[in-house]
Formats: C-alpha cells, structure tokens, sequence
C-alpha cells in the first residue's frame, strides 16, 4: 500500500466510534481539544468559523470572493499526523515584502480551491488527502459576502469579525446584539453531522466572533436544537478585553444558550485560579486577556464541571489532555 511520506502513518482502530461534531475556530478549539481529541476512538466532525475579515484570511476572503481559510487551516493541521516540521511550513506567516502578513497553508487552500472549480467540498477532500487526514472539516457556510456586525450597549454599529475581534471601540462597552448581513445559509452537510451526532461540542474559543457568528448562520442553531446530540460548552478560562469584559461562567452560558435556542448539557470550566507572576506573565504577552473567568457561586453541579485546566505550569491555558478526557467522560 503507498503511504504518504510526509505523514506518520498509524494504524486505524477498528469498532464502533461515536460522532462528535466540534464547532468553533481560532487557536483555541484545536489546540486545546483537536490536538487530543484525534486520539479517541470518535469519529469527528469540525464546523469552523469562516467569516474573518482582518489579517491574511479576510485579504483573500476580499480579493477573492472565497471564505477565509484561516480557521479552516489550524483544525485540518490540529488534526493531521503530518510532521512537526511541516505543519510548521503550512503555518509559516510571511513577515515582509508584498507577502507580509500571508499565511502559507492559507494560500496553499487557496490555490487548491482555485483548482477545484472552487467547490469546497473537493477542496476538502483534497487537503484531507494531502494530510493525511480521516476527518471531515466543514465550514459553517460557503457565503463569503456575509459579514458580521454588533450593536453596543450604547448602540454603535460595529462591522466586521476584526473590528470585533481587536475593538476600535471602547472595549469596556458590552455587546448587545450580533447578526449577520446578508444572511448566511448553512454548509448542508454541517447540518447533517450535527444532527447525526452523539455530542456536539462548543467552544473554548472568543465567545462573540467565533462562537456566536458560526451559530448565527441561519441552519446550524436549528440543527443543534433538532439533534439528540449531549450537548456541551467548553468554557474559556480568561476574558478577552472587548468580547467579554468581567464575564464569569454563567455569562458565557447565557450567551451560548442565547444564540443557540436551547439549553446546553454540561458546561465545561476551569476551577483553579492562576498564580499572581504566572497571570502577570501573561499579560505581557497577551495583553488582550483582561482577567481569568469569574466561577459563579451555586453553580448546579450536575451541568457546570468544574475542573483544573490549567497546564501543568499553572498557565493560564487549556491542558488539552485534561479537557479532552473530561469531554470524553462526559459524551459516555
């Protein structure tokens, strides 16, 4: 059998495997929950968030009418046995010349997508194939015109994933209101899976423009509502400045629970604080996060998980082994 030289070829685990769907997009989803969750017996199904309007996505997304392929490009790479080196490549961003700023896997997805008759679909299939991949990767929608926008407490009109993203605004102003305009129909067989599943799991992630643009897309809310699928949140363990300014647990359920039309299942948090020089250290680097996630008092036990997820060096990130098994727990 010819094997794929840039890939470390395993051996597929046989017997029944339960379908999870993971919704999200950024870094956090899959580092914190692919990179582990490929090791399981499941079979996964990734809806990432396509709508990014700055950086070398939203300039491709521009020039060439095409979704944005940045979070599209971190989950196929989370998922991928390719080499530590060449995934390394396929994330190389160009940092002078007409090139900065340019992904490399990004323009890689574009050229195959402009060689596929652009349909996603074989786009797909074919990064799949050049990875190595036995995952199915979907964007929530294949309407690239679709933009995001926000209505503030104070009821300015902010467009655009990247505005949200890294506010122009006063961040301290809360979100009041998202949509999308024009309307964005659902990737049909993003659907499918969500209501195929045996959990649908949300998050980490930023809560407003990533979480919420995908269960805007007019589809996949109602598909979640529709699915007997557990459904479960993974909570972010830092507030972002301008997304989610002083939220705690419950303010981010709310939010999720809001947007999508139903109740969640179980809501995944962290329980540990981070020590005073660890969260300085961080904010020197990440000047973004503001503070780590408020655990609400009389949380019901049986919905709300609480664990330590923080890395082993008490850093304020996901330990993506610890989340993973506890995700696994939890879909049975």
């Amino acid at each position: 059998m010819l094997t794929n030289p840039f890939v470390n070829n395993k051996k597929e685990k046989k017997g029944r495997k339960k379908k999870v769907v993971c919704i999200g997009g950024g870094n956090a989803m899959p580092m914190a929950l692919l990179s582990q969750l490929r090791n399981y017996p499941v079979k996964i199904t990734v809806i990432s968030a396509v709508l990014d309007s700055g950086g070398s996505s939203g300039r491709l997304r521009r020039d060439y009418g095409v979704v944005s392929f940045g979070d599209l490009r971190r989950a196929f790479l989370a998922l991928s046995d390719l080499n530590p080196f060449l995934k390394r490549v396929l994330d190389y961003r160009f940092d002078s010349g007409e090139m900065k700023g340019h992904n490399l896997g990004n323009l890689m997805m574009l050229a195959i997508h402009l060689n596929a008759e652009r349909s996603y679909g074989e786009t797909f299939r074919k990064v799949n194939s050049l990875l190595g991949n036995d995952f199915k990767i979907y964007p929530s929608t294949a309407f690239s015109s679709s933009e995001l926008h926000a209505i503030l407490e104070n009821e300015e009109h902010i467009v655009g994933e990247t505005n949200i993203d890294v506010p122009k605004h006063d961040p301290n102003l809360k979100i009041k209101e998202l949509f999308l305009t024009p309307k964005a129909k659902a990737c049909p067989h993003a659907v499918e899976a969500i209501e195929d599943a045996d959990a649908v799991i949300i998050g980490p992630g930023d809560i407003y423009s990533s979480l919420v643009q995908i269960l805007l897309v007019d589809g996949l809310s109602q598909a979640i509502r529709r699915s007997k699928a557990r459904k479960i949140y993974l909570c972010n363990i830092m507030n972002k400045n301008g997304e989610s300014n002083g939220f705690s647990v419950k303010d981010f359920t709310e939010v999720i629970e809001k947007y999508m039309g139903t109740e969640l299942d179980y809501v995944v948090y962290n329980k540990k604080m981070v020590p005073e020089e660890r969260y300085v250290e961080m904010k020197k680097k990440h000047p973004e996060l503001l503070s780590m996630v408020r655990v609400d008092e009389g949380l019901n036990n049986k919905k709300f998980i609480g664990k330590n997820l923080l890395l082993s060096d008490n850093n304020p990130i996901h330990n993506p082994k610890v989340l993973t098994r506890t995700v696994m727990d939890l879909i049975g």
